[in-house]
């Protein structure tokens, strides 16, 4: 008996996990840039940080996954800690969203939603209806496995061992709140946990003095998950998953020390005692965001001073990328963008320095150059990988297009700083065989390079703010360049013949001036992820 209740327990806990896995997914493909809005909400005020990460949580059916992401996000830079305090404490209501679904008991409906969800995935051509599909399937194997758990365990109820430690946890409340950590910290899901009460709770097994400390401690045990993913990470990252634990440990005391008057309060919501472990779950986390989140401040002091420090830039570092933002990939697609733009202002500077190092024969512009495209290179390789572990997840459609051309806008970002490095091989070679340019060959260099930057900075913009307006204006600029281009040749054959330049300046010249075209033909490409009908993309040259 103890073998198959044991295997039936872990069925059903699987099942439930995988539920929750599809209709985290299919909430997230349906949410897709949703999630941008919601992320740039958290910049106004602790509050609203407070809104988005219960909203953010109770998309991707995780507190723990959002305080991972909350890390990540820390981490790269993005989020400060004040930002990060609020959305920590909304994740924690955000997750009581599933113990709440549970309690309504959808026992009858279950084979109804796993046949339609199934069906519309299997059958519908329609991307909306398939994405239905999948949370009508997950929203049924979640109940399902919950079900499933409640009838493993009722030979529970036979065992008198049990019965004896159920009535030892409401007269030992920490060895409940121990109970609860060990179990989430374990299984690495609050919700799993909270789902596992309510199935005991089902069969009549745990009265809610014993549910509540062992609640309590879930919610601390949920913290494991972020305490591990801060391994590696900055010191800003590490005070993030601290201050998480900081707050589930100073509310849990706050709750233990008043836990008989909780409990009679949680008695009178409801006298079903699988909707009272779920209204406890909101009530606590409700109660302990009000009464710490005006003491966000002190809580940010307190890490602080535990975990001191400041985190060092590397330019080759990624910044506003982390792996932990792959928890949920639709801000982790914003971010892609961001670490894209940062990368292309790097080669945008690396343009202008080497055009200033022709110009001046500044050999320190020289060495910044090589310097810088270094870093150039290595976020290429670092953002691509990010790239490939972003296409293999939960993405939409869009999303799933949008990661596509990407890629081909890294390479495009790469190659202007190629050319910038090209160019700086020509300022030195120019400086070693002291070159000398005419007064109407450096006005031509500078001219078209104001056209060339107007449209790489254009460009960037057109890819920050999706602007289809700057896209046409990219395209103007290049045909421009390409005028320039010709014309500047015209002129520089006129001089030869004129004697008015030397061959090997010329020469000089002319590849300058090549290299400038071409990247303002990578420019073209950059903005044409935002209206690719809208451009012809120029050979990656």
């Amino acid at each position: 008996m103890g073998y198959s209740m044991i295997l039936g327990l872990f069925a059903g806990l699987a099942i439930f996990l995988y539920g929750m896995k599809i209709m985290s997914d299919a909430l997230q493909k349906a949410a897709g840039d949703r999630m941008k809005k919601l992320l740039e909400v958290l910049t106004r005020n602790r509050l609203l940080a407070v809104l988005v990460g219960t909203a953010i949580t109770t998309i991707i059916q995780s507190s723990s996954a959002t305080t991972v992401m909350v890390v990540g996000l820390v981490n790269a830079g993005i989020m400060n800690l004040s930002q990060s305090v609020g959305v920590i404490m909304g994740a924690n209501i955000g997750t009581t969203v599933t113990a709440q679904l549970i309690a309504f008991k959808f026992s009858n409906i279950i084979p109804y939603t796993l046949i339609a969800g199934t069906s519309l995935i299997l059958f519908s051509k329609k991307k909306s209806s398939r994405q239905l599909g999948e949370l009508l399937l997950g929203f049924g194997l979640l109940f399902f496995g919950m079900n499933s758990m409640s009838d493993a365990m009722k030979p529970l109820k036979e065992i008198p061992q049990f019965t004896q430690f159920m009535v030892d946890l409401q007269h030992n409340p920490i060895l409940g709140v121990f109970a609860g950590f060990i179990l989430t910290a374990v299984i690495q899901s609050s919700s799993a946990t909270i789902g596992i009460l309510q199935a005991l709770a089902i069969q009549g097994l745990v009265p809610i003095e014993a549910a509540l400390p062992i609640l309590f401690g879930d919610n601390i045990g949920t913290c494991v998950t972020a305490l591990l993913a801060s391994i590696g990470a900055n010191f800003t990252a590490k005070r993030a998953a601290l201050m998480h634990l900081i707050f589930n440990i100073v509310g849990t005391i706050i709750f233990l020390i008043i836990l008989r008057p909780i409990a009679d309060l949680v008695k009178i919501t409801s006298l079903d005692e699988v909707r009272q472990i779920a209204n406890a779950h909101t009530f606590f986390n409700l109660a302990n965001t009000f009464v710490q989140l005006p003491f966000a401040g002190f809580l940010v002091t307190i890490v602080t001073k535990i975990i001191p420090g400041e985190a060092s830039e590397d330019p080759t570092k990624l910044k506003y990328l982390d792996k932990r933002i792959l928890e949920t990939p639709s801000i982790a697609v914003v971010q892609i963008v961001k670490e894209i733009l940062r990368m292309a202002e790097i080669a945008r500077s690396n343009v202008r320095k080497a055009v200033d190092a022709i110009l001046n024969e500044d050999e320190r512009l020289i060495e910044e150059v090589y310097s810088n495209e270094k870093a150039i290179n290595e976020l290429e390789k670092k953002i691509t990988e990010y790239l490939l572990a972003v296409s293999s997840t939960a993405i939409s459609s869009e999303q799933s297009k949008r990661v596509a051309s990407l890629f081909s806008t890294v390479h495009d970002v790469e190659r202007v700083g190629d050319h910038a490095e090209n160019l700086v091989e020509l300022a030195q070679f120019k400086i070693d065989n002291k070159i000398v340019f005419s007064s109407t060959a450096i006005e031509e260099l500078k001219e078209i390079y104001g056209v060339v930057d107007h449209a790489l900075e254009a460009s960037l913009l057109a890819l920050e703010n999706e602007d289809k307006e700057k896209v046409k204006e990219t395209d103007q600029y290049e045909e421009r360049v390409d005028q320039l281009r010709d014309s500047f040749r015209d002129s520089h054959i006129r001089r030869l013949n004129n004697n008015e330049c030397r061959i090997n300046a010329g020469v000089i010249f002319l590849d300058i001036v090549t290299n400038l075209e071409r990247i303002s033909d990578h420019s073209v490409n950059i903005a044409g992820i935002v209206s690719p009908d809208s451009i012809t993309r120029k050979p990656k040259n």
